[in-house]
């Protein structure tokens, strides 16, 4: 079945101008408003110098960060429900998130005060922290759910208690911080988008670039796994290999984005289902789908945090727990 067909190509254009609408919309948004003229000025070299600096050195990087980490958290989410078979698996349910949260929470509470947070060593080395705590939650969720197999059932119950014990030890850590790292933890556990410079986004981006794309050429083993282990095992692939390799992609993913964006959830529970709804089962065109679907979920919520309050900016996770957290419960509602 050719997948690229006149519909899904102008599924994909549409989100498309979306994002870029959003973006250009989110350059002229914040404390201080710039009127889109400017900003179109600006972005060509005419703007002025206080101009300048807000939209390249503050709102620019933030907005780029926003865009991988919808993307990542998305493809990650994807993956999940693929290799589990189970609607409802999404990073930042089954712990993914959490034990990547956890090892940036150790590093900052064992190495803050030697290495700043966002000095640039540190920048680079947040996400090899995440990737481990991530590895960690998944090789735990992984080993407590196996019984002759994993059932997407068992997946979901042992992801959930993960998450929960793996919360708990975060919050420990927390309450025994420093009053600044205390601070520092809070917003990041509430999922702020903390890292908006330039060193964050060199940070992820080389991350991205090697997992995104890797994500979408293992499109035809997810599609095999989608039949099960018998028929995927007929078609030639090695189920166990093939999942193990999918589950690193996806727990690199989410660990990176949660690195530098803290603790954003539902973003891979959501993106998939629309693109699914969208385009179809079929991952080739269902991954790139649900990445931009994701990215344009977290730029969305990124607005509206920063629009809804004149006074103070609502951390982006709460917004995108609001919208997630009804679709949830809606979808566990309707499994069987």
């Amino acid at each position: 079945m050719n997948i690229l067909t006149k519909r899904n190509i102008i599924t994909l254009i549409v989100i498309c101008i979306l994002i870029i609408a959003i973006f250009l919309l989110s350059l002229n948004t914040g404390t201080l408003h710039i009127a889109p003229l400017d900003v179109l000025q600006t972005l060509i070299g005419q703007g002025t110098h206080q101009q300048e600096l807000i939209l390249f050195d503050f709102r620019m990087p933030r907005m780029i960060v926003a865009i991988l980490v919808g993307a990542g958290l998305a493809l990650s989410g994807a993956i999940l429900q693929a290799i589990s078979r189970n609607g409802i698996a999404d990073p930042g349910i089954i712990g993914i998130n959490t034990g990547a949260g956890l090892g940036v929470i150790v590093f900052v509470s064992f190495l803050y005060g030697k290495m700043p947070v966002d000095s640039f060593f540190s920048v680079f080395v947040l996400p090899l922290f995440a990737l481990v705590g991530a590895l960690a939650a998944a090789v735990i969720i992984y080993v407590l759910a196996w019984k002759q197999g994993v059932t997407p059932i068992r997946l979901i119950l042992v992801g959930i208690a993960v998450n929960a014990g793996f919360g708990a030890l975060l919050l420990i850590l927390s309450l025994k911080m420093s009053p600044n790292n205390f601070q520092f933890a809070t917003i990041w556990l509430a999922g702020s988008l903390w890292g908006t410079d330039w060193k964050f986004v060199l940070a992820a981006l080389p991350w991205m670039l090697i997992l995104l794309p890797l994500a979408i050429y293992k499109a035809r083993f997810l599609n095999a796994l989608n039949l099960g282990d018998p028929i995927s095992t007929g078609l030639g692939i090695h189920v166990e290999r093939e999942r193990a390799k999918l589950l690193f992609i996806s727990v690199a993913l989410a660990g990176t984005c949660v690195a530098v964006a803290g603790g954003i959830g539902f973003i891979g529970l959501i993106a998939p289902h629309i693109a699914r709804k969208l385009v179809g089962p079929k991952h080739q065109i269902l991954l790139p789908t649900a990445a931009l679907i994701g990215s344009f979920l977290v730029l969305a919520s990124d607005l509206l945090s920063r629009s809804l309050l004149t006074t103070t900016e609502i951390p982006v996770g709460v917004i995108i727990s609001a919208l997630g957290a009804p679709y949830f419960i809606y979808l566990l509602m309707k499994t069987k």
